[in-house]
């Protein structure tokens, strides 16, 4: 893994095809509804050819322990840091696309060492950020088979093997689909869960957003929460395009794998608010997201070659996306007012028989762990208190 991170040749070779990049033309309209806007794009090409340093993030990652172990016939890569404090809760964290381990980068210090990061001793854990299978330094699956069941057993495996005996886990996105899977096969050990992005809206609504079809009549939508949830859920269905070709077409995305511009453009178009935000970082603001933690995750998966390998996951899922699993585990939820939609508590409360936390926060959005990790470490040390 050391050799990968190392290799200079990659880096410099990615450099010069991003100053080669052949442009289109400017969007026809004022606004992002056409996707990642030519100044975003040219921006970001220029700071990433004559000023961002990977090297810097290259760094940080080899400051933690990393480890791969073959789990199912796949190598799977993770990251595992031990706090110094006695009685620390082990937790499993999972990212989800277009995300990587970098996104959890933030996140480690404070949740290990809590002390140090205005918290206490008894809210220490032991963290486990495993990059999930096609994903970072995992292994490409040669087969398909590897969806959010089978990483869910893995990452039981996983915990069992660093001898885990009582731990939790955590998850957005991907990550919130594979640790709510986690928390219906109960694997040993496991004692809650924590999402921020929930699956919890009742099977009726989500198969009538789907189809793009009304409620039907004997759906009653309980209070403004749920109206605008139903709302929320039907702009991300008629806008996930990204998700339609990843599941189906991935092996057509193959200039992801030639490009790096066509790469960039294609990671930060995942949702509006992200978009906007990322936008603006690269027009100068300082606000969330940075320009270089975004080149960061985008860097990795340049340097990986993992583009094609980490779409396949989207046909690997057989279950809606948003739907209700059916946790009976402790679960605690954190609604962040950006994410694709807010959980409204009726619903989680429906959805997670056994809710021990349920908290709307002020700001933030799907990279919550990323982009606000003050208040995602304070969310996952309050969601977790009562299972320790």
């Amino acid at each position: 893994m050391g050799a990968l991170l190392s290799d200079g040749r990659c880096v410099g070779h990615g450099r010069a095809r991003i100053e080669a990049a052949r442009w289109p033309e400017k969007e026809t309209v004022a606004d992002q509804s056409q996707g990642t806007q030519l100044e975003t794009i040219k921006e970001l090409a220029r700071y990433w050819a004559s000023e961002y340093d990977w090297r810097k993030v290259e760094v940080k990652l080899k400051s933690y322990p990393q480890f791969i172990t073959e789990i199912d016939g796949l190598d799977i890569h993770f990251i595992h840091v031990r706090s110094k404090h006695e009685n620390a809760l082990p937790v499993i964290v999972t990212h989800g696309w277009p995300g990587s381990v970098i996104e959890q980068l933030k996140i480690i210090e404070p949740l290990t060492d809590p002390t140090a990061h205005g918290g206490d001793a008894a809210d220490a854990f032991h963290v486990v950020i495993p990059s999930m299978p096609g994903y970072g330094f995992s292994g490409k699956p040669t087969a398909k088979g590897w969806g959010p069941e089978r990483i869910a057993r893995a990452w039981g495996e996983l915990m069992k093997r660093l001898g885990y005996t009582k731990y939790v886990a955590q998850g957005g996105d991907w990550g919130a689909v594979v640790t709510d899977v986690m928390g219906v096969q109960e694997p040993e050990g496991l004692v809650g869960i924590h999402t921020n992005m929930p699956k919890v809206i009742p099977p009726a609504v989500e198969e009538a957003v789907v189809a793009g079809n009304p409620l039907p009549s004997d759906v009653v939508l309980a209070n403004d929460e749920e109206k605008a949830a139903v709302e929320q859920l039907d702009f991300v269905y008629r806008h996930v395009y990204y998700a339609y070709m990843m599941g189906s077409r991935p092996q057509s995305l193959t200039a992801f794998a030639d490009s790096p511009v066509g790469l960039a453009a294609f990671m930060l178009d995942h949702d509006k608010a992200s978009l906007e935000l990322i936008s603006r970082a690269f027009a100068g603001a300082e606000e969330g997201l940075t320009r270089d933690d975004v080149l960061d995750n985008i860097t990795l998966f340049w340097l990986t070659n993992t583009a094609v390998s980490a779409a396949r996951l989207y046909g690997e899922n057989t279950k809606p996306f948003f739907g209700v699993r059916g946790v009976k585990l402790p679960v605690a939820v954190s609604v962040f007012p950006d994410e694709l939609y807010q959980a409204p508590k009726s619903w989680a409360e429906q959805a997670y028989p056994n809710l021990v936390h349920y908290n709307r926060l002020p700001k933030g959005g799907h990279f919550a762990a990323w982009e606000q990790p003050e208040l995602f470490v304070n969310e996952i040390r309050t969601g977790f208190r009562t299972l320790r």
